[in-house]
């Protein structure tokens, strides 16, 4: 059996995380630091390579936390992603931050059928449905989307079935309206255990994506904000 070592980080949400597996071992470093990942990301991966005693060229492959979540966010991560895969010519690929705690809750309590809602500002929630398949990876049964809160059980009605499991801040930001719309909530009290994602769940992710051979070159690692524009309020006279 062939051992591949894998890096994963993601800097898409306020939690800043790295996971590094090497000869079946993982070293990871997570911090919540809303604003401040390009001061963490770098020192934390280096943390882990010096941990771990390997060097960026020597590992097989580098996976990304490429959002929806915080614009700036999501494209440090990215840029940093590219940087190093760039540097020492590494396959990429990325990893939804919706899936990536879709797998946590399979990961840390078993959960196997999970919405995932993240804040999206705006009065709105970045979500997805996903179930286990056969490679115990989450899969999202349509594709990811921004709604209002109070439109989230008619938008995923077509595919939910309960009971699910809820992760993610957009449950804590519109509770009242989201516990209107779902009243099948496996959580406590209607907030989710799990608020953000780790680079270790993408780690588990991404290292399938990259022996199914799905990774690409480090010019091709795109981001995924799901909703493409902002919408800003002129102030008077501009």
């Amino acid at each position: 059996m062939t051992i591949v070592n894998y890096l994963a980080l993601d800097a898409s949400t306020e939690a800043c995380s790295v996971a590094l597996q090497v000869n079946g071992k993982t070293f990871s470093r997570y911090e919540l630091c809303p604003q401040s990942h390009s001061l963490h990301l770098l020192p934390m991966i280096d943390a882990v390579l010096n941990e771990a005693n390997i060097k960026l060229a020597e590992l097989d492959g580098l996976i990304f936390g490429q959002g929806p979540g915080s614009f700036t966010g999501v494209r440090i991560g990215v840029g940093v992603a590219q940087g190093l895969a760039f540097s020492a010519n590494l396959p990429v690929v990325g990893v939804s931050s919706l899936q990536a705690m879709a797998q946590l809750a399979y990961i840390e309590h078993g959960e196997k059928q999970v919405i995932a809602a993240i804040d999206a500002r705006m009065s709105e929630v970045y979500n997805g449905y996903y179930t286990l398949d056969e490679h115990d990876v989450m899969q999202a049964h349509q594709a990811e989307a921004v709604t209002p809160p109070e439109k989230l059980a008619e938008h995923l009605s077509s595919v939910v079935t309960t009971p699910f499991y809820a992760v993610g801040t957009g449950w804590d930001a519109y509770s009242e309206k989201l516990a209107e719309q779902l009243l099948a909530l496996k959580t406590n009290e209607g907030s989710p255990e799990i608020l953000f994602p780790t680079a270790e769940a993408m780690l588990a992710i991404g290292k399938v994506k990259l022996a199914q051979g799905q990774g690409v070159s480090a010019e091709e690692a795109q981001p995924v904000y799901v909703r493409d524009t902002v919408s800003w309020k002129k102030l008077p006279g501009k």
